[in-house]
């Protein structure tokens, strides 16, 4: 099993490398049959990001402050456990953004796209679904589009709902709304093509950032699921992806 070590840049993460390195001879991504990422998720987000073009598994080990995407750290038998791993399917979504200069811009997340106001003013928003209009005029901090991977994460902390990872929906979740005074989100099917446009842009400018991808100065954002770019991580069996969703909805 041709398995390639990437780390944070934190020390221990990369004392870790070193020890995997010299216990199992890893090889450079491009040679593997499986990615193993040493880091917390943001660094787990970044590996997706920088190697999922090359079509195989990852499988994280938790070496930073949050671990949901991540497995626990442990340096024996890691052969055994790659490999009664269970899978788990990320689609990403698709962000294209079009900014007030006319430039255009496209990137990927698996987590969330979020858009964010720039200014201390709030943004006015006008909300596509499949190309009709469903709110007019949003008045809020910012709105996001959630994938199920991602809902545990900035979804859950503004207040959006923990969507099962095989549901097949996505969530969209205002930010510190203000209007419609009870408007809350909706759950999405994954099929759904979502479109936001500023209503000011000028005087109320708007960002959007795909995971950690930012454009600041948008117009127009539209997203939807890609099923092209989706990507397999793999999950110890005593404690999988979708397990650990469903027990977060119990959290204390």
């Amino acid at each position: 099993m041709r398995l390639a070590f990437v780390a944070s840049e934190t020390e221990v993460a990369q004392r870790a490398r070193e020890e995997l390195d010299r216990r199992y001879g890893g090889v450079e991504p491009a040679d593997a049959e499986i990615i193993v990422s040493l880091g917390g998720d943001g660094f787990m987000l970044r590996t997706l990001h920088a190697y999922r073009t090359l079509g195989v598994p990852f499988y994280g080990m938790k070496l930073g402050h949050i671990g949901f995407l991540m497995n626990r750290h442990e340096i024996d038998g890691l052969h055994e456990r790659v490999s009664r791993a269970h899978p788990a399917v990320l689609h990403p979504l698709e962000m294209h953004c079009t900014c007030r200069d006319g430039m255009e811009h496209r990137a990927i997340a698996f987590n969330e796209v979020a858009m964010l106001r720039q200014s201390n003013q709030a943004a006015h928003l006008q909300v596509r679904l499949n190309g009709e209009v469903k709110l007019d005029e949003l008045v809020c901090d910012g709105i996001l589009l959630s994938t199920p991977a991602g809902s545990t994460a900035y979804n859950l902390s503004a207040h959006g709902p923990i969507l099962p990872l095989e549901a097949n929906v996505l969530a969209l979740t205002p930010i510190s709304p203000f209007r419609p005074r009870r408007w809350r989100g909706a759950i999405l099917p994954h099929a759904t093509r979502v479109a936001f446009e500023t209503r000011d842009p000028n005087k109320r400018p708007i960002s959007a950032t795909a995971d950690f991808h930012e454009v600041r100065d948008v117009q127009t954002v539209e997203i939807r699921q890609s099923r092209r770019n989706s990507v397999r991580l793999l999950f110890d069996p005593e404690h999988n992806l979708q397990q650990r969703i469903l027990d977060e909805q119990f959290a204390p």
